[in-house]
């Protein structure tokens, strides 16, 4: 087996277990909530937690992989994850559930851009488009199956025992990572920007923050002093880091078209559709009488149509472009959530599986159209930066996408109950419209010719 064979098999469990624990709590939010008596918007900082911790730990992913090297830092960050999913289980609290959410996003956050970046370079550009696809099917998996193993977990044993589903394959991917990647020598690193680190961290807890108080009752002033101080956090870093020589992230990198577009996709589209599924669970199952196992079976239909959007993706991209593809993508999503806002007023079941067929296709045409061009006018020397960039953007798609979703619905439960999911679905199926829009701006016809 070739060497950069084995890297990518390694990169590729890595990236499996960061989406089997994005994914399969979903399907134990109500058991959790019933178990701590929690409200929607606390709920909501279990995902959010561990997407915060994958987030934070991925700016400085370069600089300790070129300090420490690259097969010490993803094997100490194994470890580090499945301690706290040991924790995570065991919590006798939403705090302290949360928090070993936190620590287990620290821990599995560097799996990614260090694994990727490894990865994509043992690969010439012309050869990264098949590994592009791997991933992508690799994240079909996940989603289809975690979701389903999630429930069944749930209605036999209880919601603990999926934080530690994952082991197993953690401690595979942490074996095979000691056996078969080569030690490479630590690198003198260019001085750490803290400074860009505390700020860039600070701005998107204090965003976060303000977004869970803006769902809870009087929490219009403390959510929007939160935001407010979360943007300029967030203003004070792109503004450092445009002048300083050595940033902590090479922002200049989201000026190349491909790359800002998919960010903006991945955005509005993936993570929008995370935000629609944790509250999709919570409508099946207190609404609709659901169980837990028929809930997260939902997807498998959706995975069915992801497969053929990848598949779709891989045949016409080159010839296609990104607009051709985008566009349908994010209308189809949107037909989707529409489905789910019609079930609010005819209840039944085979509108659920057409609903997340029709997402499964929609989010997964988007998606894999971004993966493959995102990279695709990024030379080798920037790699890293721009897989640490687009890796942020991904984890803070989802976080947001699951926050403001949850808000809006705990508003609405507050002002508008017998409203609350039909609204909740229906504006999420408008926002749609964003990155057509967006879209818009891209040239017609093919991107690249091979």
């Amino acid at each position: 087996m070739q060497y950069r064979t084995r890297v990518a098999i390694v990169y590729l469990l890595g990236f499996f277990v960061d989406l089997i624990n994005m994914f399969i709590a979903n399907v134990a939010y109500p058991g959790i909530a019933r178990h701590f008596d929690a409200p929607v918007s606390a709920l909501a900082w279990v995902s959010s937690g561990y997407i915060l911790g994958l987030t934070l730990v991925i700016p400085p992913s370069r600089w300790l992989a070129s300090r420490l090297g690259a097969r010490r830092v993803f094997t100490v960050s194994l470890a580090m994850f499945m301690l706290a999913s040991l924790g995570a289980a065991g919590a006798e609290s939403l705090t302290t559930l949360t928090v070993w959410r936190i620590v287990q996003g620290l821990g599995g956050g560097l799996l990614i851009p260090v694994g990727q970046t490894l990865a994509y370079a043992l690969y010439r550009s012309h050869e990264r488009a098949r590994l592009s696809a791997v991933i992508m099917l690799v994240g079909l998996l996940a989603p289809a199956l975690s979701p389903v193993a999630g429930g069944i977990i749930v209605d036999h044993l209880n919601w603990r025992w999926v934080f530690v589903a994952s082991l197993p394959l953690a401690l595979l991917a942490w074996v095979l990572a000691l056996c078969w990647l080569r030690e490479v020598p630590a690198e003198p690193a260019v001085r750490f920007d803290l400074r860009g680190f505390l700020l860039a961290s600070l701005g998107l807890a204090l965003i976060l923050s303000g977004l869970t108080h803006l769902g809870e009752r009087s929490g219009l002033p403390a959510g929007s002093a939160l935001l407010l101080a979360g943007a300029a956090c967030l203003y004070a870093f792109v503004r450092d880091a445009r002048r300083r020589h050595n940033p902590l992230l090479d922002l200049s990198l989201v000026r190349e078209p491909l790359l800002r577009t998919a960010m903006i996709i991945y955005q509005c589209i993936p993570g929008i559709f995370t935000g629609v599924s944790l509250i999709a669970m919570l409508f099946l199952q207190d609404e609709m009488q659901f169980s837990a196992a028929q809930a997260g079976g939902l997807m498998v239909p959706w995975s069915v149509a992801s497969f053929a959007a990848i598949g779709l993706t891989g045949k016409v991209f080159n010839r296609t472009g990104p607009r051709a593809l985008f566009i349908p993508g994010c209308l189809v999503q949107g037909g989707g959530i529409a489905l789910l806002a019609c079930m609010t007023v005819y209840p039944q079941a085979w509108l659920a599986v057409a609903a997340f067929t029709l997402m499964g296709f929609g989010s997964s045409l988007c998606s894999s159209t971004a993966q493959s061009c995102a990279f695709l006018h990024i030379a080798a020397p920037q790699l890293a930066d721009a897989s640490a960039l687009w890796n942020i953007n991904r984890q803070l798609s989802f976080c947001l996408g699951v926050t403001v979703i949850s808000v809006l619905l705990n508003l609405l439960q507050a002002h508008l109950p017998q409203y609350a999911y039909e609204v909740s679905f229906g504006l999420a199926a408008v926002s749609v419209l964003v990155p057509v829009i967006f879209c818009l701006r891209l040239p017609r016809g093919a991107v690249v010719q091979e």
